[in-house]
């Protein structure tokens, strides 16, 4: 078999539609076009970082039949959905109705992330190990829970929240009031122990993990500070046990995977487990149902094997043929730059300078991927969004590719905008 893995009788998927517009995608983008089979990236919408790399198109990503429309007028050999909103709304069963392989679950098995409550109910048919919960309604319901596992308390919403659903706190009040600005929650014991993000490519029947990483939720060193999307993650976990990966595809992706194949809804696509390395073992935090952001920026940087024959496998059902995955012997790290006001009240328009420099004095080992941005009248790159750029860096260990991106992040000038300085700090050191 040729080198990347694809059957030589089958067609190459050299003409590519990527659907979102954020960091994931970038990356997605950046690790797709320097891919030598891909020859047409496109990206739907896209962001002005993403329009350096792929022809963009202004198409709603969470539009299923002018996704599917657009796929088919571009002569698309694969389509990657990168958000989860579009999955959850059903993009890729459209996609896939018009005859285009699409790497990313159908809506029913995407409530894998669309849902929480159905979520813990595979995991318990499945023998997934993970914390105790309730799904609450009432207020009733809720203060019964809270008062079950006590503080630190743990409450999240059981639909899509970008991210920012989840509320971890010791304050009883504010746990309340999240769950009642949700409706339907799921309270749950709190875990121990450090969080790992696992991603695993499945074509719903073989499921291949790649390196686990590490992201930072908080907004502020030290962990402190709301809670956000991700300001920075990095790869390879010096930390880890060696055999986590297999454990993790033994105890929790696999079987959740041939659980969801038994229900009649196969998973194909990017299977995200959200990890605690408790005292009393790995427990499944959350499921995701595409790659992470900004543990992607890190996962990506350090892949060697060409991506789009990796995700042309799972869309087309041949992962148990596709070759072992090749990583890159170092490791990466990434940064979040967020505007003014992130993440309660996010500024945007304001211009982004230093991106020349840094692609001047800084590539190849630090570069710049675009999360909330757009081009105004004048043509400047400006904010478009909490999280603006994700600066990630590869370096031979940890503690280089965090000098990289550093030096990088410190040439990016956006008026109010704040970063963590913490990111991979501790590993670095321990490693």
């Amino acid at each position: 078999m040729p080198e990347g893995g694809r059957s030589a009788a089958r067609l190459l998927p050299v003409r590519i539609l990527v659907i979102g517009g954020g960091a994931r995608e970038h990356a997605l983008c950046h690790a797709l076009n320097r891919d030598p089979d891909v020859t047409a990236l496109h990206c739907a919408p896209g962001n002005a970082g993403i329009a350096e790399q792929a022809t963009l198109h202004p198409v709603d990503a969470a539009d299923g039949p002018a996704v599917a429309e657009l796929a088919a007028g571009l002569g698309c050999d694969l389509v990657v959905i990168g958000p989860e909103a579009p999955l959850v709304a059903g993009v890729a069963d459209a996609v896939r109705a018009v005859g285009i392989p699409v790497f990313g679950p159908s809506a029913e098995a995407a409530r894998l992330e669309g849902s929480k409550a159905f979520a813990k109910e595979v995991m318990a048919a499945a023998g997934v190990p993970t914390a105790r919960s309730y799904v609450c309604v009432t207020p009733e319901e809720t203060d019964a829970a809270l008062d079950a596992f006590g503080p630190p308390y743990v409450v999240k919403d059981d639909g899509l929240a970008a991210g920012k659903g989840v509320v971890v706190t010791g304050s009883r009040e504010e746990a309340s009031a999240h769950a009642a600005s949700c409706g339907r929650v799921v309270v749950e014991e709190f875990l121990d122990g450090p969080e790992v993000s696992l991603f695993a490519v499945t074509d719903g029947v073989t499921v291949v993990p790649l390196q686990p990483a590490q992201d930072f939720k908080r907004a502020l060193d030290a962990d402190l500070g709301p809670n956000t999307g991700g300001m920075g993650a990095y790869s390879p976990l010096p930390w880890a046990a060696p055999g986590l990966t297999d454990e993790v595809l033994a105890s929790v992706l696999q079987p959740t995977v041939d659980e969801m194949r038994r229900r009649g809804t196969p998973f194909s696509g990017l299977l995200y487990a959200g990890l605690a390395v408790t005292s009393r073992g790995i427990r499944v935090i959350e499921f995701n149902a595409r790659f992470g952001d900004p543990e992607t920026q890190v996962v990506l940087a350090r892949l060697r094997t060409p991506l789009s024959g990796l995700l042309y496998a799972a869309a087309t059902g041949e992962l148990a043929q596709f070759p072992p995955l090749r990583w890159s012997d170092g490791a990466a790290v990434t940064v979040v730059i967020a505007s003014a006001g992130y993440p309660a009240a996010p500024r945007t328009g304001d211009p982004v300078e230093g991106l020349a420099e840094v692609a001047e004095k800084d590539a190849p080992q630090a570069y710049v991927l675009h999360a909330g941005t757009r081009r105004d009248d004048d043509g400047r790159i400006v904010s478009a969004g909490g999280r603006v750029l994700s600066v990630t860096a590869a370096g031979a260990g940890l503690a280089e590719a965090r000098e990289h991106a550093y030096r990088a992040v410190g040439r990016i000038r956006l008026a109010g905008s704040h970063h963590r300085t913490d990111i991979a700090a501790a590993a670095a050191e321990s490693s």
